[in-house]
């Protein structure tokens, strides 16, 4: 998002901790609240309204969950904001769910301050809040799960061979540099690489790769 200010809503049942991650989030420069929500039907209108760049968002709130509005938020017209899922507990099962629902990451809602403000500012700039190790158990979860969707690489029937190389890789967990080394190119190669695959399947961010290539079959847990 280069020096433009990041926008963010915080949705969450607990007045506390919206007032306590707006008041360390507007502390910060370049990033503002534009306001809050107690639960996922509010929070689709503010998103509407208040048009954010990044939401975070609580999994478990009453009438609509955190998944359910994070559904909705991605069915909305000319409004894209990337939605970071709050969880009391790591690998929550829930999470998963919010990530096919189009959550670009999840992050503890006990994490230290300085993880909450990196969250941000990296979801905001296009990248996955995904850790290596993070990505193998959620594709371990992904994969064991009945309701998973069927395979279908065809999907990617559109990529080049170093553009699908780069989607394998990106689903691993690794980062543009460690794909640079693997491949033996240009990092900046590698980010056009992957801004390609997202335009290429319609795509909104490198969490959605990690899916994507699970879900399809295109490489599968181990290989």
């Amino acid at each position: 998002m280069d020096d433009a200010t990041i926008r963010v809503a915080i949705v969450d049942d607990q007045a506390m901790v919206r007032a306590g991650f707006g008041a360390l989030l507007n502390a910060q420069e370049g990033i503002t609240v534009v306001g809050d929500a107690p639960d996922g039907a509010h929070a689709v209108e503010l998103v509407t309204r208040t048009r954010p760049d990044v939401v975070l968002m609580d999994i478990r709130m009453p009438e609509v969950d955190g998944i359910e509005a994070t559904r909705r938020i991605g069915a909305l017209d000319d409004v894209d904001p990337r939605v970071i899922i709050l969880t009391t507990f790591d690998l929550d099962q829930y999470a998963f769910e919010a990530l096919r629902a189009g959550a670009s990451g999840f992050l503890l809602k006990d994490a230290p301050a300085d993880d909450l403000i990196h969250a941000v500012r990296v979801v905001a700039g296009g990248d996955a809040l995904l850790a290596p190790s993070i990505t193998r158990s959620l594709i371990a979860e992904f994969v064991a799960r009945p309701e998973r969707a069927h395979p279908n690489p065809a999907q990617f029937d559109d990529l080049t061979d170093r553009e699908l190389d780069v989607a394998r890789l990106v689903a691993r967990g690794r980062s543009n540099a460690e794909i640079a080394r693997e491949l033996v190119v240009a990092e900046q190669t590698v980010k056009t690489h992957v801004s390609r695959v997202l335009t290429k399947l319609g795509l909104r961010d490198r969490t959605q790769i990690v899916v994507a290539a699970y879900e399809s079959g295109l490489i599968t847990v181990g290989s």
